[in-house]
């Protein structure tokens, strides 16, 4: 086949106020401030760039990281991407993180792998879930995104099996078993976090791992690895898959999809299966609680949203450890990012996924989150961190006062007011989030708490609001059953 569509020099990688660029744009243009697309996107494409980054060089140590810098670390994949640019190929005899053998697997339509794409009797609510042809562009992102965030079910042909003997992709009766999600998305989709810079390459270098790093965690027993699109798995269990379930390289692009690009759509099987957060191993951007008998995780939940999350992800910084969740990817970077810039940013998302008999789908409720905010490197550390957690756990009672008293207003009515009170609550927390950033800000610890006890009396505002807006007082009735009921601040605000 003829090589077209290179991904080192054709544009393809959405970016914010900028459009389409390519590879090579995203290690020589410094101005490029962040990725676009949707959050699964951003994910996928920023775990890409990490892998192209630290294959070309990973440095031993923190020093190393710092001496390497951005300019260094930007320098060092662009001069990787030119010697390999043959390995880019989107097609050709060799396309990009493809599987030629897997061709005899059924076609399935591109919208049949994209998640927010109606398919089937699926019903078309907007437009936006209408199935389109793709572009190269497209197909390039869609191509990288399915190599962790791969939906579970029906819709991998598991009939064909590459590595002779291999039992994966059957069931206990020794039928082809349906696909099992991604290891990047997981049963109801994983919230992920990465931090981010000034610039798309300074987010880059802030996310590096070193050697030390990897020997110091020890999850990846064969440690950076060889990046897959150098050297492909040619089936499911074969040595160099074996080999990529074990590098970072590996996780960063779990090749849990084998697909090759066809006319109308991909050929599409069950790749490469890694282990779970179960067994201890997970994506270095997702955050897990491993002190329980059966792990936790944080999932992705468009009714908590990401920044609701924070004092979870940040636990590594506080006194108390034990029962606290852990993100890898934040505790590695946050401490070196301390050190090299005065603040930076922290950035969650993710999607949220229904599954039902072993499928995956998006439905109901089910949608795309993210949230970014920034941290002074001045402030962060234990001090700031309790405030921090203090804070967000009264603003969590606050918004359990607000549902109370909402059902409370309805019930004394004679009425039904369950909907109505998570409405309230859902409210309260959209106003929250409109002053999250200047209450990360008033956290710092040297003006004594003067700046959040300020802030309590907005807060208290929002739940008064929430609760005024679903609790009318038109009528006498109402009006009395909205005096009985009014939140009573006064604990918070004293």
């Amino acid at each position: 086949m003829e090589n077209k569509f290179n991904l080192v020099d054709e544009p393809w990688i959405p970016v914010a106020g900028k459009g389409l660029v390519s590879l090579a744009d995203i290690f020589s243009d410094f101005t490029l401030s962040a990725l676009g697309g949707n959050p699964v996107q951003k994910i996928a494409l920023t775990k890409l760039l990490l892998a192209v980054a630290q294959t070309a060089y990973t440095p031993k140590d923190d020093e190393d990281w710092k001496i390497l810098g951005v300019s260094g670390m930007a320098d060092k994949a662009l001069a990787y991407l030119t010697e390999k640019k043959d390995l880019f190929w989107l097609y050709g005899e060799k396309p990009f993180l493809q599987m030629t053998g897997i061709e005899k697997a059924e076609v399935q339509g591109f919208g049949a792998v994209q998640a927010s794409i109606a398919t089937g009797n699926t019903t078309v609510l907007t437009q936006s879930q209408v199935e389109v042809s793709l572009t190269d562009a497209e197909k390039a992102i869609l191509v990288v995104q399915m190599m962790g965030f791969g939906l579970g079910g029906k819709k991998t042909d598991n009939s064909v099996i590459l590595s002779p003997g291999y039992q994966g992709k059957s069931n206990d009766k020794g039928k082809h078993s349906t696909g099992k999600p991604g290891p990047s998305i997981g049963f109801l989709g994983f919230l992920h976090s990465f931090l981010q810079g000034v610039s798309l390459q300074e987010t880059i270098w802030l996310n590096f791992v070193t050697e030390e790093n990897l020997r110091d965690i020890k999850v990846f027993p064969n440690a950076i690895g060889i990046a897959p699109w150098e050297k492909m798995p040619q089936g499911e269990d074969c040595p160099v898959a074996k080999s990529l379930k074990g590098s970072y390289i590996g996780r960063l692009l779990p090749i849990s999809r084998f697909i090759l690009l066809a006319e109308v759509g991909v050929h599409y099987s069950e790749g490469i299966a890694h282990q779970g957060y179960a067994k201890g191993v997970v994506d270095t951007s997702v955050a897990v609680n491993f002190s329980t008998a059966k792990p936790k995780v944080l999932w992705v939940d468009p009714e908590k949203r990401p920044w609701r999350q924070l004092p979870a992800l940040l636990s590594f910084l506080g006194s108390e450890k034990k029962g606290a969740f852990d993100c890898l990817q934040l505790r590695i970077a946050i401490p070196r990012a301390k050190q090299s810039c005065r603040e930076f940013g922290l950035w969650s998302g993710g999607l949220r996924v229904s599954s039902n008999a072993g499928e995956q789908y998006v439905s109901g409720s089910n949608d795309f989150v993210e949230s970014e905010f920034r941290l002074s490197s001045a402030s962060l550390g234990d001090i700031w961190f309790s405030m921090l957690k203090q804070e967000m756990d009264d603003l969590d009672g606050l918004s359990k006062i607000v549902y109370g008293t909402t059902r409370s207003f309805f019930k004394v009515q004679k009425a039904e007011g369950e909907k109505q009170a998570a409405q309230a609550s859902n409210l309260f927390w959209q106003l929250c989030e409109r002053k999250f950033q200047t209450l990360v800000n008033a956290c710092d610890a040297g003006d004594m708490g003067e700046e959040t006890k300020k802030l309590r009396h907005v807060f208290a505002g929002f739940a008064n609001k929430s609760y005024n807006t679903y609790c009318p007082k038109d009528t006498a009735r109402q009006l009395d059953a909205w005096a009985a009921n009014c939140p009573d601040l006064s604990k918070y605000l004293a």
